[in-house]
């Protein structure tokens, strides 16, 4: 089930015919232009679709006769997709503070009136992970427990209504981590010829990373949000993005609770992993070619032909679905009405002091 809160009166409708049931044909428009060329990204469904160019991009004709303009590469718009849970944290702690704290960073400093599309876990989490690897982010699933239980949880409405007063819409889908749905509906987003930024902290989103595909993350120590892009990743690591979710399958991601290989095959580190991923571009890649021919010394290679089907699951927990039930919907790209903001957060503020001084004044009673 998708559960959608968007602001009062907006009227829903979806943007595109895309589906993971229905493929897409993508369409590569080339149009000669002086003194540049310009180019444009269109996805239509099976049904034929007619494009013509304009001086802000393409139009692209739907199947009920409207008209959408699709965006030219030199006049992209930025699509925020905001990560919501993890910023409901002060490290492990609950803290609607800190989720008050980052998003008026993010509206005042990063979004702007740029759309934003804010995602929240769906309820269970993933479980198909958890059936693979019981371990995975068994620890964070318990403060997931304490989060939907706790002071945050029972301010889930609170969030909601926020986020809405800002024009903001939540998308939340049962039985779906937030990571899947917003890398599901990045995709569509694509599509469409937009760019994206996602805002979290969760590295996890590296894997999305393109040319027009960004990052921006909270920096506690800085108190500042930080943009992180293919560029900044390249100079980082000197291979595709790609080699980061095989990297991680390979040495492990504490954090997901998931090993690596490390107490199967000792010496098997992340400066092999890399070496060897920089030469044969994925995990699956290597797989396949340390089946048929010697790829490294004698201990990665027994441990990459021995241990080739854990290596594969690991891949199955860290790699982002992208085929979540979820629909990108044709008001969610409108740019963002920020005349709320500033009465809707403080608000906010003057709300959650009230709760702490209430909170102090029972304990002190209660100690009295």
């Amino acid at each position: 089930m998708v559960e959608v809160a968007v602001p009062t009166g907006v009227h829903i409708r979806p943007f595109l015919s895309v589906s993971p049931q229905h493929p897409i044909r993508r369409t590569i428009v080339v149009t000669k232009t002086k003194p540049w060329k310009i180019r444009g990204v269109a996805a239509s469904s099976s049904s034929s679709s007619s494009f013509t160019t304009s001086t802000c991009g393409y139009k692209q004709t739907a199947d009920d006769g409207q008209q959408v303009v699709l965006p030219n590469k030199a006049s992209k718009k930025r699509v925020f997709f905001l990560d919501v849970n993890p910023l409901c944290y002060a490290g492990s702690r609950p803290s609607l503070h800190a989720f008050a704290h980052w998003v008026s960073l993010f509206f005042n400093q990063v979004s702007l009136s740029d759309p934003v599309i804010a995602v929240v876990d769906g309820e269970g989490g993933s479980e198909h992970r958890r059936q693979l690897l019981p371990s995975y982010k068994a620890h964070r699933w318990k403060f997931t427990r304490q989060f939907s239980k706790g002071h945050v949880g029972r301010s889930h409405g609170v969030i909601t209504n926020v986020l809405r007063k800002c024009n903001v819409p939540v998308i939340k889908v049962e039985g779906h981590e937030a990571d899947d749905v917003i890398a599901t509906l990045v995709g569509q987003v694509l599509q469409t010829g937009y760019r994206v930024v996602i805002a979290s902290p969760d590295k996890d989103f590296k894997q999305l990373l393109s040319e027009d595909v960004q990052l921006v993350v909270p920096l506690d120590e800085l108190e500042r949000w930080s943009f992180y892009t293919l560029k900044h990743y390249l100079a980082q690591y000197n291979c595709d993005p790609c080699c980061d979710l095989s990297l991680r399958c390979i040495v492990g991601d504490h954090t997901d609770g998931v090993p690596g290989i490390q107490h199967l095959a000792p010496g098997f580190g992340q400066k092999t992993a890399l070496k060897l991923l920089k030469k044969h571009g994925s995990l699956e890649n290597l797989l396949n070619t340390a089946a048929v021919r010697t790829v490294g010394r004698q201990y990665a290679q027994d441990a990459l032909t021995k241990h080739a089907d854990y290596l594969r699951r690991n891949y199955e927990i860290l790699s982002l679905r992208r085929d979540v039930d979820v629909q990108l919907r044709e008001e969610w790209l409108l740019n963002r009405d920020t005349s709320n903001d500033s009465t809707t957060l403080s608000n906010f503020y003057k709300f959650l002091e009230e709760t702490r001084d209430f909170r102090h004044q029972r304990a002190s009673v209660s100690n009295g």
